[in-house]
């Protein structure tokens, strides 16, 4: 398939409805704030920013969302990409608490801006289903206890609960969150792009910002063919930030992940898979799951520190998904992309004032959806009505993220962490769930 405006070759990109077009930016321009970055985290904050009265300029590389925001697999989920445990012993249970919560409402703006455009192609389903392979050493009974002690909403899932809806020899316990949900990324781009439109926003795209110069009580931000000058700048990207703040980028972790959708699977879908919801069976990148499109199931796994082709992973994943769900057999790819997000070392979104006037929205670690929207609100609430909760993010400073070193290490921990899991799932019985082969 081939690159749909470059939104990668993806199942999204194929049935998206059209997102409208802006034009470079080509001229110098004055405004109260500049949002550079036109993924969720950014077009969240311009649009809130600009509901509060301020004058908004929104500049964007490429094209609305073709970064990580649209070429996720959709899934709005509560929390973070740090585990809550790790959290709790960082900052204490009352804090933790509070950032649980900040997550919670990040996920309810993201289903409140979708009632609010109108559109039935965004939302397409509910509900997470977190799983424990047997044999990992995983207890999400403990999670969930876990989780609900500290502001969560989930309930735990029997072995016998899982492999009512999840026929695979692989799958033991569960947690499930009621309140996730998933969506079309591509469509809800398009939604936050017409609001922030509507709200006053105005937006550039193919406008890289090429220099920033934070100095002075005017900001100035230098991109090809034109400048802005803000009162303040907002800063919402990850890796592709490096030119014109390589400090910023240097916390980051580049990660990318390969996506796969299948062709459709006829009856032997509802024979494996009748739960409606995402489903994930790994705190790292394999795998991740839903059936769209009524028959078809797309799919998330693999994990390199240097982008690859994604067509490469078509026959892995194709392995990975039948491993999982051995009644498919043959399967056909019909398409195949990649995304890359940021990682910082702390796993936690980078959410704050880098010095007067410049902030950062940035890190969200695979938990993109809510914690976007979260950042954008945050940042939008600072600037125009003071408010300090972004503060709550303090304890997780900028850390450089290792470099080249960094991705070697986080190469050879998910190979070590895939080759278990492999090796596992060779030492399990092969019988499906009820006892048929």
């Amino acid at each position: 398939m081939a690159d749909q405006e470059g939104y990668g070759a993806s199942w999204q990109a194929a049935i998206m409805a059209p997102v409208a077009e802006h034009a470079r930016l080509a001229d110098d321009i004055d405004v109260d704030i500049c949002v550079i970055g036109g993924g969720f985290a950014g077009l969240t904050a311009a649009l809130e920013i600009a509901r509060g009265g301020a004058s908004v300029v929104l500049l964007e590389a490429g094209r609305m969302g073709s970064a990580a925001s649209g070429r996720n697999t959709g899934f709005a989920l509560p929390g973070f990409g740090e585990d809550l445990q790790k959290i709790i012993e960082r900052v204490g249970p009352d804090h933790a608490r509070a950032l649980w919560r900040l997550s919670e409402e990040g996920l309810a703006y993201v289903r409140s801006t979708i009632a609010a455009s109108g559109r039935d192609d965004i939302a397409l389903g509910d509900g997470w289903l977190w799983v424990a392979k047997k044999g990992s050493g995983l207890s999400p009974a403990h999670e969930a206890e876990t989780l609900n002690t500290h502001g969560a909403t989930v309930v735990h899932w029997s072995a016998d609960q899982v492999s009512a809806h999840l026929r695979s020899p692989l799958y033991a316990d569960a947690v499930y969150f009621p309140t996730a949900f998933h969506i079309h990324p591509l469509n809800y781009i398009g939604a936050l792009s017409a609001a922030a439109q509507e709200a006053g926003v105005r937006i550039f795209e193919n406008t890289p910002a090429v220099s920033i110069d934070p100095a002075g009580v005017r900001k100035r931000i230098d991109t090809p063919a034109g400048r802005v000058r803000a009162r303040q700048v907002v800063i919402a990207g990850n890796t592709r930030i490096g030119g014109p703040m390589p400090r910023l980028a240097a916390t980051l972790l580049p990660v990318t992940t390969y996506v796969v959708t299948t062709a459709p699977l006829g009856p032997t879908l509802d024979d494996a898979i009748t739960f409606r919801g995402a489903v994930s069976d790994t705190d790292w990148a394999d795998n991740h799951y839903r059936i769209v499109d009524g028959n078809r199931l797309m799919w998330s796994g693999g994990c390199t520190a240097w982008q690859r082709d994604p067509d490469g992973f078509r026959r892995r994943l194709a392995k990975d998904i039948r491993r999982t769900f051995p009644q498919f057999g043959d399967i056909a790819i019909d398409y195949a992309w990649s995304g890359t997000l940021g990682v910082p070392v702390h796993r936690m979104p980078q959410i704050g004032e880098l010095m007067s006037g410049l902030w950062v929205a940035s890190g969200f670690s695979g938990h993109g959806i809510n914690t976007t929207a979260m950042a954008g609100r945050l940042i939008a609430a600072a600037i125009t009505n003071g408010d300090d909760r972004w503060r709550l993010f303090s304890p997780y400073h900028l850390a450089w993220a290792g470099g080249a070193a960094g991705r070697v290490a986080m190469q050879a921990s998910y190979r070590l962490s895939r080759f278990r899991d492999l090796l596992q799932a060779r030492l399990r019985p092969v019988s499906l769930p009820g006892g048929t082969k």
